[in-house]
């Protein structure tokens, strides 16, 4: 198959089934581009998720613009883009006139109660294995990673103490510096 058609068609796939948003995209493109196509390394889908959160817009998008590129170009780009988007508008388009329609129905209430939860479950489902890439595996701990880690869910759940994500994120850029620096 071609790959500009494998691109479309993977991130259309993804684009068509991240229900919930972008962290519940991650399994889905962790799947089509680490697992089916081997696009990217386990490691190197850490990275792009770590780009891809670091840098303006949905990071469903992000990632399609970020293997698309690698992948084959300025065409890959544009075609992992569109497929990963396509899905969204026409969803949208649908899912805005039933709502329009229907939402004081109780059984459009009961779907949305139903599927939160599911959305939820498929967050910390991608969060557990991003956190496992992160600090590696209880039998090879980074324990830099895992502090780091630590320091930053405090920090950002804190009540006392409030930092932007994009603090925190130079923070761990600065942390990850002075831990090579001191030679670690």
């Amino acid at each position: 198959m071609n790959l500009l058609l494998q691109l479309f068609l993977s991130f259309f796939q993804i684009g068509l089934f991240s229900i919930g948003g972008g962290y519940a995209a991650m399994p889905l493109i962790q799947a089509q581009t680490v697992e089916i196509h081997k696009w990217l390394t386990p490691l190197e889908f850490a990275d792009l998720v770590t780009i891809a959160e670091m840098t303006p817009g949905p990071i469903a998008i992000n990632s399609a613009t970020f293997v698309g590129m690698r992948v084959a170009g300025i065409s890959g780009v544009l075609v992992a883009t569109f497929g990963n988007v396509l899905p969204s508008v026409i969803i949208m388009l649908i899912f805005a006139k039933l709502y329009e329609r229907y939402s004081e129905q109780t059984l459009m209430k009961h779907v949305l109660e139903g599927v939160r939860p599911t959305v939820v479950a498929a967050i910390f489902t991608a969060g557990l294995s991003l956190l496992n890439l992160a600090v590696g595996s209880i039998s090879a701990l980074d324990l830099f990673a895992l502090a780091v880690f630590v320091a930053a869910f405090l920090f950002a759940n804190s009540k006392k103490i409030t930092l932007s994500p994009i603090t925190l994120l130079l923070f761990g850029a600065l942390g990850g510096i002075g831990w090579e620096a001191l030679g670690f």
